[in-house]
């Protein structure tokens, strides 16, 4: 018997970027990635010898084109796929300059927080989608 190789871990620092009007920002996963023409919440990969917040104040402004001025930590968990592990850093954004837009071509648009749909998400995005919508 052999031992099972362990999967990849993937760390991903995520902005939840949500107005005064308590709408948040979402995009559509362009082709070719994981669950395309999926909604995500904006963010990406944490490269080797970067801290989560820098992660994501770089993801934010290549993707999405701001410059973020304020984050909180909102939750961290780790979700299992079936061929790799991600652990999940949701940062709350409610400070940032420029107006968001999809940078790389993809759609983006606010949506009303308690409009959030699971559903239309990766598998990852159900826990914190129902946190956000318990709030309201």
């Amino acid at each position: 018997m052999t031992a099972l190789t362990p999967k990849p871990l993937v760390k991903v620092a995520v902005g939840i970027i949500r107005n005064e009007f308590k709408q948040i920002f979402i995009t559509r996963r362009l082709e070719g990635k994981d669950f395309a023409q999926s909604w995500e919440f904006p963010g990406g990969k944490v490269d080797p010898g970067e801290t989560e917040e820098q992660a994501l104040k770089r993801e934010l402004e290549e993707e999405i084109g701001i410059m973020v001025l304020k984050t909180a930590l909102y939750e961290r968990f780790r979700f299992e796929y079936p061929t790799k592990v991600i652990e999940l850093s949701f940062y709350l954004v409610e400070e940032w300059l420029n107006q968001p837009f999809g940078r790389e071509g993809q759609d983006g648009f606010w949506l009303e927080q308690h409009a959030l749909d699971s559903g239309q998400f990766p598998p990852a995005n159900k826990k914190i989608i129902e946190r956000l919508l318990n709030e309201n």
